[in-house]
């Protein structure tokens, strides 16, 4: 882990598209994160939740849904990019997500990430980060997604 690439206000990531950032600590995927991801959403698929069903399964074992993949990505961007000096900030959206491996329970995921564009918008900025959550050991990501995030600045203008 390299820590997150720091931006002293929103205006400093201005010309940075192409920067890496990460990657992030490993996080291990166990079955209560599951189980409880699964309970928030009302989404009890075996394949996710029965671990013995599971073991004769498709995956030889039960796995993260890819929601939850999809939602720790939001656990991993404060890892990869801290961008101060900001007023508010809002998530824009997001573009280009893809899944494209399960994530096994018991293993440990990590994200990595990449500035692919960066814009002045009615009066803030907005960047769209790359996150790819890589599985330990995997041949193949988990998940691909372009966030789009906006920082409004402490003073007005673009800061």
């Amino acid at each position: 882990m390299s820590g997150p690439r720091v931006f002293d206000r929103p205006a400093d990531l201005l010309g940075n598209e192409g920067v890496s950032l990460g990657p992030t600590a490993w996080l291990a995927i166990e079955q209560d994160r599951v189980d409880g991801f699964a309970e928030v959403t009302g989404d009890h698929q075996w394949i996710h939740v029965d671990v013995e069903r599971a073991k004769g399964g498709p995956f030889g074992g039960t796995i993260a849904h890819g929601y939850l993949t999809l939602a720790l990505v939001n656990h991993f961007l404060p890892e990869l990019i801290e961008v101060r000096g900001f007023a508010h900030a809002v998530n824009v959206g997001a573009d280009r997500l893809r899944f494209l491996a399960p994530v096994p329970v018991g293993s440990r995921i990590r994200a990595a990430g990449e500035i692919v564009k960066v814009e002045e918008i009615k009066g803030a900025v907005q960047p769209t980060v790359r996150v790819t959550v890589e599985i330990e050991g995997g041949d193949r990501p988990a998940c691909t997604i372009d966030t789009i995030s906006r920082y409004y600045p402490e003073e007005g203008g673009v800061g």
